[in-house]
């Protein structure tokens, strides 16, 4: 599909209201396409008021401009990623990965609404959005079609980079507040901030560069420890600090507190995206990492060394199928159905202790489904564990640990 194919036909435009989402929906009306621009909203901490996104599409061009609500559709996917400890590669919680998930989930029955089946975005064709975009849309409704301004090589002769399209915006005063200067990009949502390229690309810049839009850098926070609180139910969060909360509500106060200590401010990672070259981003996601903190707390609690295993291999699974642009697949199903156990157990109250960026264990307490009992762990002579009972248990081992010396099996 290309901007040639699409003349005098109506297409959704999925914006956030930035350079990207300014420059198409303007080149794609003055090359006669008709746009009706869509914007969830995700609690873009970097956004003053949501509502001015729709102004500024209307100035490029937009006949009409759509925001809908996506906020607790996104946190109650994010507490779904905390419940399955989906950080891919080990540091990144899909903070954008999933919100573009839901971003599509929430336009794509708008779209339908008008009659429109053809959606296009902003995602480059060298990162991950464009695949997520695609595959979500594909998967939800497969008689949409995706046009990708990037892939398309008309775009691509006027278009090389952010200078280009900023020399674009300002030549026909469009309201843009992208610089020259600016030395590097976020997206951003109410889990987290992403923030790459520009001065980002190189590694001699270090994440503590950035300026901090979900708290404060760890450096900067308090000089004294303070304490969260959070009780689980069946894997939700439903109090912090002793008052009672919804899913968003938990994510948006675990952001406040975790931001102001320096709680997952800067992350640095160098990834693999899915189009098969490494990349730089710096994070920020408070509320992901602290809640997600206090639920890995409460899952060593209650998960035995099997149940852990099987947790563990989930949990790196699902981070890659999200991060993929996977979300909805039926295996993505299978593999939250095969934790459900696991959340359902997740009971429990977890007190940390937040210093300059550290998160602490404090107090635990609430958990009926624990396997942690303080007389069986106990080095001294209470509780039921006969410490005799091991001479049989080490007998049995030990005949395996002979074999294999007998067999030249050892080093």
């Amino acid at each position: 599909m290309n901007i040639d194919t699409l003349k005098g036909k109506t297409i959704g435009a999925a914006v956030s209201g930035g350079l990207d989402s300014c420059t198409i929906t303007k080149w794609l009306v003055d090359n006669g396409v008709n746009v009706i621009c869509f914007t969830a909203d995700l609690g873009q901490p970097d956004e003053r008021d949501v509502s001015e996104i729709r102004e500024r599409m209307l100035a490029c061009g937009a006949e009409e401009a759509v925001i809908v609500n996506a906020k607790a559709a996104l946190a109650e996917e994010g507490i779904r990623l905390i419940q399955c400890q989906a950080m891919y590669e080990g540091g990144y919680w899909n903070t954008t990965g999933i919100a573009r998930h839901v971003t599509v989930k929430a336009i794509l029955p708008e779209m339908e609404k008008r009659g429109i089946t053809i959606l296009t975005h902003g995602a480059t064709g060298r990162g991950n959005d464009q695949v997520r975009f695609q595959l979500a849309t594909n998967m939800l409704n497969p008689r949409f079609s995706v046009y990708a301004p990037w892939r398309d090589a008309k775009f691509l002769e006027t278009f090389g980079g952010r200078k280009e399209m900023i020399d674009f915006c300002e030549a026909r005063g469009l309201p843009i507040t992208a610089t020259h200067e600016k030395p590097y990009s976020t997206d951003a949502n109410l889990l987290g901030l992403t923030h790459e390229a520009g001065r980002l690309e190189s590694l001699k810049t270090p994440a503590g560069f950035i300026t901090p839009g979900m708290g404060v850098h760890s450096k900067d926070a308090p000089d004294a420890v303070e304490h969260f609180t959070v009780t689980f139910s069946r894997g939700i969060p439903v109090e912090v600090n002793g008052s009672p909360v919804t899913p968003l509500q938990s994510l948006l106060e675990a952001n406040r507190i975790g931001g102001r200590n320096g709680v997952g401010i800067g992350i640095h990672t160098v990834e693999n995206r899915f189009v098969g070259i490494k990349s730089r981003g710096v994070y920020e996601s408070p509320g992901m990492e602290l809640l997600g903190k206090c639920y890995e707390y409460l899952l060593q609690l209650i998960l035995d060394r099997r149940a852990r295993r099987h947790f563990n291999d989930v949990a790196a699974t699902l981070a890659e199928q999200v991060y993929q642009g996977y979300g909805f697949d039926v295996a993505t199903q299978a593999l939250h159905a095969s934790i459900a156990p696991y959340t359902r157990l997740a009971t429990g109250t977890i007190t940390v202790a937040l210093y300059k960026g550290n998160v602490a264990f404090h107090v635990a307490g609430g958990a009926p489904h624990s396997l942690y009992s303080e007389e069986t762990a106990s080095m001294e002579a209470i509780g039921d564990f006969d410490h005799g009972d091991s001479e049989g248990f080490l007998g049995v081992l030990g005949v395996g640990a002979r074999a294999t010396a007998v067999a030249g099996q050892t080093q």
